[in-house]
């Protein structure tokens, strides 16, 4: 009973689904990601900020009632990438996070190359925090062109 309890926590500890294309990114060019967010939002702009990225969140143009979603923003002309972060309400977790950030995080994230419109990056992802960053930081180095 024991061991399929031990067995049922480790298989809960992160849960990952990533599809990439190593090597296509080019750093130092324009990236737009959304403005706000939760944590995995905001990690994922200050990360590709950290490795030379220009990060943009667009020029609101246009508001379509009450409803955030339906807005219109202005991308720079030299967009190269866009980043999408899906993501839900971090939870605290301070026993099962112990040592690992104490937040569990849900997300999906994509990135896509606005120049041929194909999906470099489809993750979706959930886990501690920390774990999350280690993560997204591998995925970074695989995507970026050497």
């Amino acid at each position: 009973m024991r061991i399929l309890a031990i067995i049922s926590l480790l298989s809960l500890t992160a849960c990952n689904s990533v599809y990439m294309h190593p090597g296509t990114m080019e750093p130092g060019t324009v990236v737009h990601a959304k403005y706000g967010g939760y944590s995995m939002k905001r990690a994922v702009k200050e990360a590709l900020e950290k490795r030379g990225y220009d990060v943009r969140v667009g020029k609101l143009r246009k508001v379509y009632g009450d409803d955030n979603d339906k807005e219109s923003l202005e991308l720079p002309g030299n967009t190269k990438y866009v980043v999408r972060v899906s993501e839900r309400k971090e939870l605290f977790m301070p026993y099962w996070c112990l040592f690992n950030g104490f937040w569990w995080w849900r997300f999906s994230v994509s990135v896509t190359d606005q120049h041929d419109g194909k999906e470099i990056l489809s993750w979706r992802g959930r886990g501690c925090q920390n774990s999350s960053l280690r993560k997204l930081d591998d995925i970074l180095n695989e995507l970026e062109k050497k």
